[in-house]
């Protein structure tokens, strides 16, 4: 098939560091030209990828300074994917609710993946209103918190897990990594780790919107001897930092639409403690790759039971729930069955026409 993927346009494709959403893409991506699919990536010109890369900015926006309007250039590169939309079989876009107006008059049905949270006023309601697009939630959490939108699927991520390495002893430390923000709450996870008695290290960035929580509550809490802030790290090093570890601490105090490094973390071996929040009762498995714990102390008893847990039985639950090739396989199905009702919808219309 003809598939156009629509990356935003904030990092590169892959991400050099801190990027969910975009590793994801790259995956994806990776995955259908490897099945023959001719697929073409609309990114940033600075991504790396085996699909054809068609740019719509030369480099990914974080890089560059401020600019007075973001919209701008995601609106451009949406307007050039539609102009375009003939070559393709079907559109894939992971640009939020950008392709919805376009999608009315698309010659190519389009799949919307949703990666963030919907629970936030007017969002579901505005779901609604686009039947025409049909969407791809990535947890059943997520689907939740909308259940009335055109949902195609849902979706878990995937991972090439051949590119993490297992350790099937880990180390004595936790990790927390991810973005460090209130929502992730690494100042919880600090709280955790210390009072557990065991060394934490802190790994991640800080968004500007994100630095007054983070010089509030997280700066003070790294002054402790248990606690050792490394900051935003590259894969090489994320993978270490996983892999070497007792488990990753996930404390999460929001609906999480998914959380990709808790299965980054179980291909590496490490089991994860996270609060059963949005989709961390689907991704870990309670008492077998992992501990699901609400309240500190459980959290903090969790950091001594967890220690009994398999770590080749967080590598086997990824390999048989999230890898990128059950990923693709949705996908495909997805994309050829939206490609088929497209084109029996177009069978209809020219046989009401003549």
């Amino acid at each position: 098939m003809r598939v156009a993927q629509v990356a935003p346009l904030v990092l590169p494709v892959p991400p050099g560091q801190y990027g969910g959403t975009e590793r994801v893409i790259y995956n994806l991506c990776e995955a259908l030209v490897s099945r023959g699919h001719e697929v073409t990536l609309f990114a940033s010109g600075d991504s790396d990828t085996s699909a054809r890369l068609a740019p719509a900015v030369p480099k990914a926006l974080w890089k560059d300074a401020p600019i007075p309007d973001p919209i701008a250039p995601v609106l451009r590169m949406h307007a050039e994917v539609f102009r375009r939309a003939r070559e393709f079989d079907v559109i894939h876009t992971h640009t939020d609710y950008f392709a919805f107006p376009f999608a009315r008059e698309s010659t190519a049905p389009v799949v919307t993946t949703l990666h963030g949270r919907l629970d936030i006023p007017h969002y579901a309601e505005m779901l609604q209103l686009f039947p025409e697009v049909h969407l791809v939630a990535i947890s059943r959490s997520q689907q939740s918190q909308a259940p009335a939108a055109n949902w195609a699927a849902t979706v878990h991520h995937g991972l090439a897990i051949d590119d993490y390495e297992f350790d099937s002893k880990g180390g004595a430390g936790l990790v927390f990594l991810g973005r460090l923000s209130p929502e992730k709450a690494p100042h919880s996870a600090i709280d955790v780790a210390v009072q557990a008695g065991v060394p934490l290290t802190v790994a991640g960035r800080v968004d500007r919107e994100e630095r007054e929580y983070f010089e509030r509550e997280v700066v003070p809490r790294l002054s402790h001897p248990l606690v050792r802030f490394v900051g935003q790290v590259g894969d090489q090093e994320k993978q270490a930092l996983l892999r070497n570890a007792r488990a990753l601490l996930f404390p999460i105090d929001w609906p999480e639409p998914f959380g990709l490094v808790m299965i980054e973390a179980m291909a590496c071996g490490t089991p994860v403690i996270a609060r059963p929040k949005g989709a961390a009762p689907e991704v870990v498995a309670h008492g077998v790759t992992g501990l699901l714990a609400d309240s500190h102390d459980e959290l903090v008893a969790a950091v001594a039971k967890v220690r009994s847990l398999d770590r080749a039985a967080c590598r086997r639950h990824v390999e048989e729930n999230f890898s990128v090739h059950a990923m693709a396989d949705r996908y495909e199905c997805i994309y050829s069955e939206v490609a088929s009702r497209k084109q029996l919808m177009g069978l209809r219309r020219f046989r009401r026409a003549t």
